[in-house]
């Protein structure tokens, strides 16, 4: 669905993505494992 919503322009991927991730930590997650995980260390986004 984030990439479906950036496609179209509704929304900022890398920012949706990264809060995601961060409510992901939040929530207790020890291991995060995500379609977007390539994508996030290949274009330096942490």
């Amino acid at each position: 669905m984030v990439k479906a919503a950036a496609q179209r322009g509704w929304i900022d991927e890398r920012t949706v993505t990264l809060e995601n991730l961060h409510a992901f930590r939040r929530a207790g997650a020890d291991i995060i494992i995500t379609y977007h995980a390539r994508q996030v260390l290949a274009e330096g986004w942490l």
